[in-house]
């Protein structure tokens, strides 16, 4: 089980940089990533890299509704494009993505937003974005709502 968790952390990281490039260079994530010129550290993204980046291109509309929802105070373009990237991966996961539980979804959403996050405040941000998504969709469902991990600068990914 820790060998796939692994696999899929790297295919996360991977799929982030299709996705921000993507939106950097204004060009479909899917084709940049089909194409296999956007990756530097790894010869060719996993199948579950592609899932994601499949994922999030063709679903983008209902993903960046949810953002809009939720982020409040925030546009989707006053958004830094880095968050606004982990935000979709961890979306797409959260609502489409059976085998994740949204509290991993979360958790890895955390994780590269203070690896790669544009602010300080990135961790925080993205946490209180997909907690309150996490919040709407269990509504939506009828479930109960996970609990969120508070996000401290001390925890380790």
């Amino acid at each position: 089980m820790a060998s796939k968790r692994h696999e899929r952390t790297r295919a996360r990281r991977s799929a982030l940089q299709v996705l921000y490039t993507g939106e950097i260079c204004g060009e479909s994530p899917t084709q940049l990533a089909e194409s296999g010129q956007v990756l530097d550290e790894v010869d060719e993204l996993s199948d579950y890299a592609m899932i994601l980046i499949r994922g999030c291109e063709s679903h983008q509309v209902t993903i960046d509704k949810h953002l809009t929802t939720t982020s409040e105070n925030w546009s989707l373009s006053r958004m830094p494009i880095i968050d606004r990237s982990i935000l979709r991966l961890a979306v797409f996961e959260m609502m489409f993505v059976e085998d994740v539980p949204v509290s991993v979804a979360i958790n890895e959403a955390v994780e590269l937003a203070k690896d790669f996050g544009a602010e300080d405040e990135s961790p925080r941000f993205v946490n209180g974005i997909l907690g309150r998504i996490s919040q709407s969709l269990a509504e939506e469902v009828g479930k109960e709502v996970p609990a969120v991990e508070e996000v401290s600068g001390e925890q380790n990914g």
